[in-house]
């Protein structure tokens, strides 16, 4: 019978044992790391989309505060409250202190512009006339460079025009408040600061009849029945201007429009 013999266990030479003691635990930390760097990775990823998303939702509501701006501008304009009927209130333009009126007459329009051109600014409470030079004044502040030296009349910071006598705020005029009809914006609300909340500007603009023979109303050689008919009394529109602050530092909304005034007929 053949014995079954018992293999002894061969013993490492002393130097190889000592070559192999650390080699486990160095893995282990470098998949730590790995780990630890892929963590800190998908941390600041995360961060990242965060301020992405925060930052495009203040725009949008900035944009939204802007938009309701124009409207109570156009209410402004027509002299009626939010719901859209006339303004009889303490905040109706002929009930507020120094507020200049809305020209109702063709005769009312150059005493008022004549006033708001003594102005530094060329406007009082929200009303301005026709800005001379850059258009974009919102984009001219104390940060701007190099700093412009072709200045026009009436051409200031943006600071100097968002002044409680210079501009006007949601509502000012029209009794608008931010929480009514859905318009729960708490940017329309905010008078913390003068850089802060909203504000609108309405530039006055004589409206010369005789532009219809060149194109810009009616195409030239048209019959009369392709005439935009415009029932303006007095032969102004309104260039309007509403900026409205983000929450965030360094958000801004800008919006304009024109906007002509059609006279209801008897």
């Amino acid at each position: 019978m053949m014995q079954a013999k018992m293999l002894m266990p061969i013993a490492l030479p002393r130097r190889l044992r000592a070559q192999q003691q650390g080699v486990a635990l160095f893995v282990v930390i470098v998949f730590v790391m790995l780990s630890m760097l892929l963590a800190l990775w998908g941390s600041r990823t995360s961060m990242f989309n965060e301020l992405v998303v925060g930052n495009d939702a203040d725009y949008q509501r900035a944009f939204e505060a802007a938009q309701t701006l124009l409207q109570d501008a156009e209410l402004d304009i027509r002299g009626e409250n939010a719901d859209g009927t006339p303004c009889t209130g303490t905040n109706c333009r002929d009930r507020v202190s120094g507020a200049p009126k809305i020209p109702l007459e063709g005769q009312d329009v150059t005493p008022l512009l004549a006033m708001l051109n003594t102005k530094t600014t060329q406007c009082s409470y929200g009303l301005c006339a026709k800005r001379a030079g850059r258009q974009d004044f919102w984009n001219y502040t104390d940060s701007t460079s190099p700093a412009p030296t072709d200045l026009k009349t009436g051409e200031v910071k943006l600071k100097e025009m968002t002044k409680a006598t210079i501009g006007a705020r949601y509502g000012d005029f029209t009794g608008a408040t931010a929480g009514e009809n859905g318009k729960a914006n708490p940017i329309l609300a905010d008078r913390s600061a003068d850089d802060a909340g909203g504000w609108y500007w309405i530039e006055i603009l004589r409206y010369d009849e005789s532009s219809k023979n060149d194109g810009l109303i009616v195409r030239s050689n048209a019959n009369a029945n392709n005439l935009l008919r415009l029932n303006l009394t007095p032969n102004v529109v309104y260039r309007i201007t509403a900026l409205a602050y983000g929450r965030k530092p360094g958000t801004m909304a800008v919006l304009q429009q024109t906007y002509a005034r059609q006279m209801r007929k008897d």
